[in-house]
């Protein structure tokens, strides 16, 4: 793992504000703890976002979203503001921009990304699941950006 990532996860883990509280209160040795649980955690989440082959991560006006086959980690904020997502999206992990979309409706009938990677041809409706690609293509067709796109290259 770069140093800069660990520096970026140690910094968060450090700013976040149940441990800058426990600092100021002396409690230096459980702080220092409860950080280091938080840098694993967020390496093993960085991890899966490397290796697994529907992991992306959504940003949108609702938050962001870095989705990790049964596991998604999110917050309220922008991308800009998660330092995680921003690492998984730098580290190469599908990112799709969705704060362009304007049809929500079209967008929210929109089948889920399959989590482990398998896809049900036969279903459809409500609860469906498609591939990532396949997923990458409806969202795009309703305006979102795509960073880090998974889809083949086609030449011409």
């Amino acid at each position: 793992m770069q140093t800069g990532v660990l520096r970026v996860l140690r910094a968060t883990a450090a700013s976040w504000w149940r441990h800058k509280e426990l600092r100021r209160t002396g409690q230096t040795g459980q702080a220092q703890r409860l950080e280091r649980e938080t840098v694993l955690r967020d390496l093993g989440y960085l991890r899966q976002a490397a290796t697994l082959p529907n992991a992306h991560v959504i940003c949108g006006e609702g938050g962001t979203f870095l989705h990790l086959g049964w596991t998604t980690v999110s917050t309220l904020a922008p991308i800009e503001r998660f330092p995680l997502a921003a690492l998984a999206v730098a580290r190469g992990t599908p990112f799709i921009d969705i704060r362009p979309v304007t049809d929500v409706i079209a967008f929210a009938n929109l089948p889920r990304v399959t989590r482990d990677g398998s896809v049900d041809p036969g279903h459809s409706g409500a609860g469906r699941s498609v591939s990532l690609t396949t997923y990458i293509d409806m969202v795009e067709k309703l305006g979102a950006r795509i960073l880090n796109d998974p889809r083949p290259r086609q030449s011409t």
